[in-house]
């Protein structure tokens, strides 16, 4: 980050303004780069966890009655997240410290494909795959989810004759999950290349944006763990300061990662040693990694409305609210991989006429926001899969 910021000061400063501008274009290419691998293993590793967690349960109308009670607080919790990113965004308006209203968006189709206007049609077709390998081909996420549950539940329903594959799906996750450690290792040069790109070409003064979007963005982080944790202590009382001391390494661990999924095992081992039974976290973490990310869902409508703002974007309240209900639909699956988020927040400022070059301008902050949200969503599963335990008669101590 400091590297991109010395480079791109000094083209800046020295270089005349079409060489900024083929200078920008090249070296945004590293972050294009970034983004793609990050999109490339997406798919993979939403349906091997999601499989693998329905089909453990195994039992269908256990099935059904956790499943129900754990989408639940997952849809609640979205909301809730939602509506914090947006009530803040629009009251601090962190978009407004920089002006984007002339930069160039021709490279956001490299970033997010190919984007419709939102209509009932589109979005139907959005959340109902007509092929599970276009939908993995396109990275349709939500049409992704969708076969991933009906394959689940099928699987759950044929018993032994499974259990094969889904061994080898599990296995297929953990190959995943150590793939991502290795698209992780590119994120400095993602960060390099968009850094660079907006200091030559807006130099220094987008350092007032991003202090401020970070300081805003941890105003709504701060808030939304105030209302977990007022839920929290509501359903779990006096427990609940002991789930905080049994998950603090996996917050740790998030939290320096910038990955919800790296502590995957550990949250595991930590909630069935506090008392939540294994075939409930078995269960519910896996969906939760794909339903349930209370900090990436604030910080979507964050993003998006602060790209919005950036580009001088008025959206009306109807507006937002119809991006708060596409964000809650066509989010769901995204996983806990860092940075997964900012695709779904490209597609959707495709969605509705924003441009979706903008992320470019968050990335060089996000790793620092991503260390907030990705704790946030360890933080919301272990709740989760503690209160659905409780509901469930299944926890122990």
């Amino acid at each position: 980050m400091v590297l991109g910021v010395l480079v791109g000061y000094v083209v800046h400063q020295a270089a005349t303004p079409e060489w900024i501008s083929g200078f920008a274009a090249n070296i945004k290419l590293l972050t294009t780069i970034f983004l793609r691998m990050v999109q490339m293993i997406i798919a993979p590793l939403v349906f091997s966890t999601l499989v693998v967690g329905i089909a453990k349960l195994g039992d269908l109308t256990a099935v059904g009655r956790v499943g129900g009670k754990a989408m639940l607080w997952f849809i609640t919790a979205s909301l809730v997240s939602l509506l914090i990113g947006m009530v803040l965004v629009n009251f601090f308006q962190p978009g407004t410290a920089i002006d984007l209203s002339n930069a160039d968006s021709t490279g956001a189709q490299d970033l997010v494909g190919k984007t419709k206007a939102f209509t009932l049609t589109n979005f139907v077709e959005h959340v109902f795959p007509k092929s599970v390998i276009e939908a993995m081909a396109t990275n349709e996420i939500l049409q992704l989810v969708v076969f991933s549950i009906f394959f689940g539940i099928a699987a759950t329903s044929i018993g032994a004759y499974a259990k094969p594959v889904i061994k080898a799906l599990e296995g297929i996750s953990h190959i995943i999950l150590k793939m991502v450690n290795y698209v992780m290792a590119f994120a400095p040069l993602g960060v390099f290349g968009a850094i660079s790109a907006v200091i030559a070409v807006k130099g220094l003064e987008v350092f007032k944006f991003y202090g401020l979007y970070l300081l805003y963005f941890l105003i709504g982080i701060l808030v939304l763990w105030s209302i977990l944790l007022l839920v929290g202590f509501l359903l779990l009382g006096k427990r609940l300061p002991k789930l905080l001391k049994s998950i603090a390494q996996p917050l740790l661990i998030a939290f320096s990662t910038t990955s919800s999924e790296a502590v995957f095992p550990k949250l595991t081992e930590e909630l069935e040693r506090f008392g939540c039974r294994d075939k409930i976290v078995s269960f519910i973490l896996p969906l939760g990694y794909s339903f349930n990310l209370d900090g990436s869902m604030m910080y979507m409508t964050f993003a998006s409305l602060a790209i919005a703002q950036a580009y001088g974007i008025h959206l009306d309240l109807g507006t937002q609210l119809t991006m708060l209900i596409v964000l809650m639909l066509t989010s769901k699956g995204i996983a806990g991989v860092p940075r997964a988020s900012l695709v779904v927040v490209a597609a959707t400022c495709g969605m509705f006429k924003i441009p979706p070059e903008g992320i470019a301008l968050i990335l060089p902050i996000d790793h620092f926001c991503d260390m907030f949200r990705s704790m946030t969503n360890v933080l919301g599963n272990a709740l989760a899969t503690t209160v659905v335990s409780k509901w469930e008669g299944e926890l122990e101590g």
